[in-house]
């Protein structure tokens, strides 16, 4: 059996070599950094840095600003475990791989999953740097990591109605407020990538209802749904999409917007996170 098949004893595998890792801490709070946000992990006080490789499962990321390790600790008083690097399913993973680690974060009794992508803009108000605070999704991925048998703790049909916490919405808006942060909102959508999007497509995705689009988030979010998670989901706006940007489309870009609203994200992150304990 493989350790990247979507069974219980995958997801045991991997959750088990966390585990002993940990060496007994229990994060609360679990964290996905997306594209050039690996910054918040060096935040991580005490922390415990675990590479993918020593992990079943895990993949080493391909992709720039990718690190690939899990990092876990404290940040303001609240354990945590962050996720320095996704392996997309652009880069060959199945759905459920790309998914493993939100179920092993909730296997290991984490209740908050927070979420950040880079994203590019669809609403034209949204510039490079704007943070937006993701109210919903659109899965066009044409993926879903649910395909298969149900495993422990799952539900077969997940209400996706409220995917994104109101609650933690609402607070994460506050935590910005107070810091003098703008805070924008709007939905999300996910694509597989890893080809930009077409002008044709985004006014194609606009009349949709997305406001930003990326290529990541939506498969980690339906298993943290299906495991009863709270999600806060937040996108680095890093450039306007194709046909309403004037320019070429290109990840260098998007690497050096992130690094620079990365301090910004931090602390929007850390604030949020602190208002858990």
């Amino acid at each position: 059996m493989s350790a990247n098949d979507p069974t219980a004893e995958a997801i045991t595998w991997a959750t088990d070599a966390v585990k002993a890792a940990l060496g007994g801490r229990s994060p609360a709070v679990a964290v996905i950094l997306g594209s050039g946000l690996g910054g918040l992990a060096d935040k991580v006080e005490n922390a415990v840095r675990i590479p993918y490789r020593d992990i079943p499962g895990f993949h080493v990321p391909t992709v720039l600003g990718h690190k690939g390790e899990l990092v876990a600790g404290a940040v303001a008083g609240v354990q945590v475990i962050m996720q320095s690097g996704r392996f997309h399913m652009y880069e060959g993973f199945a759905a459920h791989e790309s998914a493993l680690p939100v179920r092993v974060f909730a296997s290991l009794g984490v209740q908050t999953l927070i979420v950040t992508n880079a994203a590019g803009g669809i609403r034209r108000a949204f510039g490079p740097g704007t943070l937006m605070c993701i109210s919903d999704h659109l899965n066009l991925t044409g993926r879903n990591p649910l395909v298969g048998a149900v495993l422990p703790g799952e539900t077969r049909f997940p209400d996706m109605s409220v995917a994104y916490d109101a609650d933690l919405r609402t607070l994460a808006k506050r935590v910005a407020l107070g810091q003098g942060t703008q805070l924008d909102e709007g939905v999300y959508c996910g694509l597989l990538g890893p080809t930009y999007e077409t002008p044709a497509e985004i006014r194609m995705l606009e009349r949709l209802g997305a406001d930003a689009v990326g290529m990541s988030t939506v498969a980690e979010v339906i298993v943290a749904r299906a495991r009863g998670m709270r999600v806060l989901g937040i996108s680095t706006i890093t450039n306007a999409a194709a046909g309403i940007s004037h320019g070429l489309q290109g990840h260098a870009e998007v690497m050096e917007v992130a690094n620079a609203v990365s301090e910004k994200l931090t602390r929007l992150v850390a604030g949020v996170i602190g208002e858990l304990s």
